[in-house]
């Protein structure tokens, strides 16, 4: 299972809503640097734009799965103080 080998490596759910929202800032960021750099125009900012904002979707799905894989692991085996 891949997210208990990523859960086992330390990544957390939090880490992937966070690269999520960091992917929205960093489309636009791109989308912006696009129009000013690009000499293709608003078509190739567009592409750029889209291509770093489709990573956000993915980011989400994983920090889900992650979450119900610690909430699942929680429930399996709590921490006893």
């Amino acid at each position: 299972m891949i997210v208990k080998m990523l859960h086992e490596k330390g990544l957390k759910a939090e880490h992937a809503y966070t690269a999520a929202f960091a992917s929205i800032g960093l489309s636009v960021v791109s989308w912006c640097g696009s129009m000013k750099v690009e000499p293709a125009g608003t078509a190739r900012a567009d592409r750029w734009g889209i291509f770093v904002g489709e990573w956000a979707p993915t980011f989400f799905a994983l920090g889900l799965a992650l979450a119900n894989y610690e909430r699942d692991h929680d429930l399996l085996h709590p921490i006893t103080h």
